[in-house]
């Protein structure tokens, strides 16, 4: 068997394997679609603002929020769902953007760092505190840190530093600077519970 009749045969096998539509529609929303196809034009939940964006189907929500909204605040780093760079809040979890397609969070709330921006254009506190305590080196991974942090303190606002890190443990820096990091984002979350 050559390479390419078994990439054929897998193909085949897949396509014979799965028989609904991979993104259902909600119910009277229109006319229905074919089995396997979807519908290009959404609209997102982001920040606050409905946005309307047009996704293929292979596209994930990293390169939506990034190439299609101009919200390049989160970063693109592993691109593998490894190192944290690209998280963003869906629903209030911490979520990796870069492995998840943007059809599914259709009718979710999605946060991005840019979102935390309050309305006289100060940092929200996490940013403060990070910034107060020269947390971040190059600052590749400071939104995704942030965000994580912000996801896991909506289960627990006040966390031990051993807490934190556990909590956010699924973040990367390339700096390596995980002290000063535990010691801004912890600066943040106690500006945040003084109000």
């Amino acid at each position: 068997m050559t390479r390419r009749q078994f990439i054929k045969s897998v193909i085949a096998t897949g396509v014979v394997s799965f028989s609904g539509p991979l993104f259902a529609r909600p119910a009277g929303a229109g006319p229905k679609a074919t089995p396997g196809s979807v519908e290009r034009l959404i609209t997102l939940r982001v920040n606050g603002q409905k946005r309307p964006v047009d996704v293929m189907p292979q596209e994930t929500l990293a390169q939506t929020l990034r190439d299609k909204l101009g919200l390049t605040g989160l970063k693109i780093g592993c691109d593998r769902a490894e190192c944290g760079a690209c998280t963003v809040l869906i629903d209030d979890v911490p979520r990796y953007s870069c492995s998840i397609l943007t059809h599914s969070v259709r009718g979710k709330n999605i946060l991005t760092i840019e979102g935390l921006a309050r309305p006289d254009g100060g940092l929200h506190p996490l940013q403060q505190g990070a910034l107060d305590s020269q947390a971040f080196q190059c600052g590749y991974c400071a939104p995704g840190f942030v965000m994580a942090t912000l996801g896991y303190l909506k289960t627990n606002p006040a966390p031990t530093r051993q807490e934190l890190a556990h909590g956010i443990s699924g973040n990367l820096c390339r700096c390596q600077d995980y002290d000063k990091i535990l010691t801004g984002l912890l600066r943040g979350a106690e500006y945040m519970r003084k109000g």
